[in-house]
């Protein structure tokens, strides 16, 4: 078994305690914290959790909905068994021989 970590992102349940509906709303006001970015990526930023996450782009939006990094991430360890693709072989490790020199006349 194989601890997977989970991460519950809850900008959008935050951004929906402070009445900011529209995902358009969060642009101008990172814009004023001197983070930049399109309407494409606060759309994704708010409605799926980032692999990556600058702390710029943390700071502000703490700073937007005045949270904690606590509050817009909870970690959680899931168990999780981990299972071959189809097709997986399993490969032996390869075996180690000894050599034996030998000088000619030997």
């Amino acid at each position: 078994m194989i601890k997977k970590m989970g991460i519950d992102w809850n900008l959008r349940k935050l951004m929906a305690s402070r009445d900011m509906f529209q995902t358009t709303d969060l642009v101008p006001l990172l814009a004023e914290r001197g983070v930049h970015l399109s309407r494409e990526q606060v759309f994704r930023l708010v409605t799926q959790p980032p692999q990556r996450l600058s702390m710029d782009t943390l700071a502000a939006l703490c700073d937007i909905l005045q949270c904690t990094p606590n509050d817009l991430i909870e970690v959680q360890a899931v168990n999780a068994h981990v299972s071959k693709a189809v097709g997986d072989t399993v490969r032996p490790l390869p075996q180690v021989r000894r050599t034996t020199i030998r000088r000619p006349g030997e």
